[in-house]
């Protein structure tokens, strides 16, 4: 299976900026087009009529970078709480050419998702390892407005179902939805 958003694996920009990751060993050292046709699939999931997107834990930019690329139409907010991953976040958004687009903010979630200012802001939530998934949803429920979505890796199918019974309508969502590789669930509260 594939993602229907065509990868931008060919990506100058991208190439450069997540190979700089990995050779500073802010990435994971699989091959980069493998990284970036994962990163695809949150790109398809996203809801065409979405504006806002928070990439939790963005660390070197995926998956944030990556969508941000394919949807041009997304507005990304990339969050770390640590300042020197925000500060090559910058720099990086700023070799893609992304800076109306994109913005990156050194923050802790588990203090944002409290604030007024953050909860409900987004029309999805986006992470790729980020934490534990229960907290990881969680978190990103409370930052997406109710009719948005939260979009979370997955493991293997053979490894199963890790939402079974769990009480996700007391998280105020309703799925998952498989979409390759990953998790959607729906924010209604």
């Amino acid at each position: 299976m594939q993602p229907q958003t065509d990868p931008p694996i060919s990506h100058q920009g991208l190439l450069r900026v997540l190979g700089e990751a990995q050779r500073i060993g802010a990435l994971g050292s699989s091959p980069l087009f493998e990284i970036i046709r994962h990163a695809s699939w949150f790109a398809d999931a996203i809801p065409v009529e979405a504006r806002e997107v928070i990439d939790l834990g963005s660390g070197a930019g995926v998956p944030g970078l990556i969508v941000a690329v394919a949807r041009p139409e997304l507005r990304v907010t990339l969050v770390d709480r640590r300042q020197k991953r925000v500060d090559a976040l910058v720099r990086a958004i700023a070799l893609l050419g992304k800076s109306d687009q994109v913005a990156a903010v050194c923050a802790d979630v588990d203090k944002i998702r409290t604030q007024e200012s953050w909860q409900g802001r987004f029309d999805a939530a986006i992470s790729r390892g980020f934490g534990p998934p229960l907290q990881t949803l969680a978190w990103s429920a409370q930052l997406v407005r109710p009719g948005g979505v939260v979009v979370i890796s997955e493991p293997p199918d053979e490894i199963g179902d890790r939402w079974a019974g769990v009480d996700l309508i007391g998280l105020g969502v309703v799925g998952p939805t498989r979409v390759g590789p990953l998790a959607m669930f729906h924010v209604e509260h």
